[in-house]
């Protein structure tokens, strides 16, 4: 009998796994990170700009269960698994992101992730808003 999964609800595990493993598709974010030996563990992420709360919360259910169908036998053995969902997920078919997860587990299995992206810039920096530049001018 396998364990249960269980979630992770802490900031901090979070941004750890935001370190590991990084497989995208085109309706979600697949994170993997080890955890130090405490099992199977999942996390699912929905952005405002997705959508409405409406929205994030179908897309959170649809996540939901699309992880608790498949981690319990593709799941990576104490991992955690972090679910970033993308704009275009709430209108894809459920099948199509089973099909999804499946593949970017078996990426992540193998070690296999995708480039990271070089680091956000902060919004101090770069080209003036058009406000700056009024209030610069007075």
């Amino acid at each position: 009998m396998t364990a249960p999964l269980s979630t992770i609800r802490k900031r901090a595990d979070f941004l750890a796994a935001n370190r590991g493993l990084r497989v995208a598709r085109p309706s979600f974010v697949l994170l993997a990170h080890p955890n130090d030996g405490q099992g199977k563990r999942f996390g699912i992420t929905v952005t405002k700009k997705v959508g409405n709360a409406v929205i994030r919360n179908r897309m959170k259910r649809r996540f939901r269960e699309l992880l608790r169908a498949a981690l319990p036998e593709r799941g990576l053995a104490d991992h955690d698994h972090i679910l970033i969902g993308r704009d275009g997920g709430i209108e894809r078919d459920f099948a199509k992101m089973a099909a999804e997860l499946d593949e970017a587990l078996t990426r992540a299995a193998a070690g296999k992730g995708d480039r990271r992206r070089p680091p956000h810039r902060s919004r101090g920096r770069g080209k003036a808003s058009k406000a700056s530049k009024a209030r610069g001018a007075q």
